[in-house]
């Protein structure tokens, strides 16, 4: 398929936005990278595609996109109707449960200016709760749909690679007491889209000064800027 440069929205520490590279390495359609907010909710990523003269924010309906306009041949999704659903649905678990309880916890672990811990606590726990759901749909099975990867897969890679800064622990111990997402995570980043998705992160993050968490260097929380 002959198509014009899609380009992406990003900021390089968050999550989010490597949701989309991942999947967009995937089907081998990255071609630029700038950074320019054109969403009204004020946050990252969002894609423009020139081929549809589409914008388009929130990682979920870009994920859904990209795979109805640009996989022909069902590599990250499914054409039958049971599959796709669950495909849709595994996805909204993952923007609706994953993603802002995940982010709720990196908050009042790292940039928050006082320590809470209730929330701290809160947030840990309904982390690992929705961990835990993925530990229950992974037993017996490799993937969360069918018998092959797909975008939701990928879609937790993402915050899974940063859960020891969510949960506050090591990153040898962000597993413990679940093996079967600790081997899908492992499986996923070692595809070599996810390792090209994560230099380009890392030159990324680099050349803005920052730290993982998004705060820049030498800086710990919100309130010290």
């Amino acid at each position: 398929m002959s198509t014009k440069p899609i380009r992406v929205w990003l900021a390089p520490p968050g999550p989010n936005p490597w949701k989309v590279i991942l999947v967009l390495e995937e089907l081998q359609e990255i071609k630029a990278k700038p950074f320019i907010d054109i969403n009204p909710n004020g946050r990252v990523p969002a894609i423009e595609d020139p081929n549809t003269s589409l914008v388009l924010w929130e990682t979920g309906a870009i994920l859904l996109y990209l795979v109805k306009q640009y996989d022909v041949a069902k590599k990250l999704t499914y054409e039958a109707m049971q599959e796709k659903s669950h495909v849709k649905q595994w996805l909204v678990f993952q923007v609706s449960g994953q993603g802002p309880y995940y982010g709720q916890a990196s908050w009042f672990q790292v940039l928050h200016s006082e320590r809470l811990p209730s929330a701290v606590n809160r947030y840990i726990e309904e982390a690992k709760r929705v961990y835990g759901v993925l530990e229950k749909r992974l037993t017996d099975k490799e993937w969360l749909v069918g018998d092959r990867v797909t975008i939701v897969d990928l879609a937790f890679v993402s915050w899974n690679d940063q859960l020891e800064g969510v949960l506050g622990c090591g990153a040898e111990t962000k597993f413990d007491g679940f093996p079967r997402v600790k081997a899908s995570h492992e499986s996923i980043i070692a595809r070599p889209s996810w390792k090209k998705a994560i230099d380009i992160r890392a030159k990324l993050i680099d050349e803005q000064s920052l730290r993982w968490n998004g705060m820049p260097k030498g800086i710990s929380n919100i309130e010290a800027l």
